[in-house]
């Protein structure tokens, strides 16, 4: 048998080099790989710093590096920050200043616990033209202030810009984000009350943001209001966005209708929305809102977690996988107001579900925590819960929340019965230990059905087929 003869790796034309050193930094998967290529040989370093973009080569710097040094023994190559401020040593603050005066060669800075000497230095008020990425974070109650010539107020090539517990003057903001025309993930989280944003001026800076994909808003604390009177006016014209998909916000419902009710988002298909303990919902905008989106016109399940505090989601079908394309969450320690508030939420945001065959009602996220928080529960809240899902046909339930369901129903008598859930085929409970007792329990409500002419079976479900 032969052999081909062994070749001197030095050998290999510089192509071959490449296409090996990018195999390696791609599996490696580590940010400064390429830094072992470069210590090898002359030839290697040659190779490696020949084509710094098909190697994605960066220099990254943080709090604790020389940055100064760094940037003498290293060419020229994209700077990539990345800092996690622990104290506020003055040294850790020099080496992100120096990081940051090449500002023509920034292309992502990520700050944890930004120091507001760092905001108000001179390398931040710097344009910079090649910033893709901005993350900044504070957790402190006295958090630093964003000042308006932060970045000098451009960022032409940014498409990711996170904030989290910054509060942000808006004439900064709204600045620096007219400039961002190709943004596409904003996120502005946290926000303190000292940096709460007028709706308005959200949206009109929004309409230049036709390639956002992401957009969060979320409030510290529900002190997020906006004026309820002015919300009911009617709107001539929104604003289409026609890119975005993902949309996430933490505030007060009013706040939120001010924003949804002058927009539209054709592509938009998840939703996650987080409420403070708000116990009163009248959200119509809201309702138009998912109503005019099209694949909130189409959910195929809805899940019920009752904890401590209470979440609804809506899935639909994708091919054979599900997607969640709304998820609501309500804060709230009482669970009777947890269920009037997520009733309310249903019957004045929700728009007609046609679709909706099946809907899941569990107490907690294992099956094997029994909570005692629903026993002296009365029955409207869950009457009132269940009151919106007029085609679910499938009903499945937890064994704590059967025996609730189970007495709201026995309410439902004669008339009346087919007034909740009145297209309801089948009931299905996860407890074989007490399915004697959850039976009994529904006994009187699948009796009076069945001489309605809507019969309703209770049935066992396995726990391999369990769909939460």
């Amino acid at each position: 048998m032969k052999h081909s003869p062994r070749v001197p790796i030095n050998a290999l034309p510089d192509d071959a080099f490449l296409e090996i050193f990018k195999f390696y930094v791609d599996r490696i998967r580590h940010k400064d790989a390429w830094h072992t290529l470069v210590h090898v040989c002359r030839k290697w370093r040659y190779v490696v710093f020949s084509s710094p973009r098909w190697l994605h080569l960066e220099l990254r710097c943080t709090n604790k590096s020389p940055v100064k040094k760094l940037l003498d023994i290293w060419p020229a190559l994209p700077i990539v920050i990345d800092a996690y401020i622990t104290n506020s040593r003055r040294s850790g603050v020099r080496n992100l200043i120096a990081a940051l005066k090449p500002h023509d060669v920034v292309c992502r800075i990520k700050i944890w616990r930004v120091p507001n000497s760092l905001l108000k230095s001179a390398a931040m008020k710097k344009r910079f033209p090649k910033l893709a990425g901005l993350m900044l974070s504070s957790n402190e109650s006295n958090a630093p202030v964003i000042p308006r010539s932060f970045l000098g107020g451009s960022a032409p090539r940014l498409r990711s810009l996170d904030f989290s517990g910054i509060p942000f003057p808006f004439p900064a903001l709204g600045k620096l984000l007219l400039s961002a025309t190709n943004l596409v993930a904003c996120h502005l989280l946290d926000i303190p009350n000292s940096g709460i944003i007028s709706p308005d001026l959200i949206v009109t800076t929004l309409s230049t943001l036709t390639r956002l994909r992401k957009l969060s808003i979320g409030f510290r604390s529900p002190r997020s209001r906006a004026d309820r009177e002015r919300r009911h006016l009617s709107l001539l014209k929104r604003l289409v966005l026609p890119s975005l998909t993902d949309f996430y916000f933490e505030g007060d419902s009013e706040y939120l209708e001010d924003i949804v009710g002058r927009i539209d988002a054709p592509a938009l298909d998840s939703v996650t929305i987080y409420f403070f303990n708000q116990l009163v919902f009248d959200t119509p905008l809201l309702r138009d809102f998912f109503g005019r989106t099209k694949p909130f016109q189409e959910p195929h399940r809805a899940d019920v977690l009752v904890s401590i505090a209470i979440k609804f989601r809506l899935f639909q079908l994708k091919g054979t996988a599900e997607h969640c394309m709304l998820e609501v969450t309500i804060s709230s320690k009482v669970a009777e107001w947890q269920l009037s508030s997520l009733a309310q939420f249903c019957s004045s945001s929700l728009p007609p579900l046609p679709t909706l065959e099946r809907l899941s009602i569990r107490d907690k996220e294992s099956i094997l925590v029994r909570p005692e928080w629903a026993r002296d529960m009365e029955s409207s809240p869950w009457l009132e819960l269940l009151h919106p899902f007029v085609t679910v046909r499938d009903l499945v339930l937890q064994s704590e929340t059967a025996h609730r369901v189970a007495l709201a129903l026995q309410e439902l008598t004669g008339n009346t019965v087919t007034d909740a859930l009145p297209a309801l085929r089948q009931v299905f409970v996860d407890d074989v230990y007490f399915l004697g007792p959850i039976q009994e329990g529904f006994a009187p409500f699948i009796a009076a059905r069945q001489l309605s002419g809507h019969p309703v079976a209770l049935r066992l479900i396995e726990a391999q087929k369990r769909s939460w």
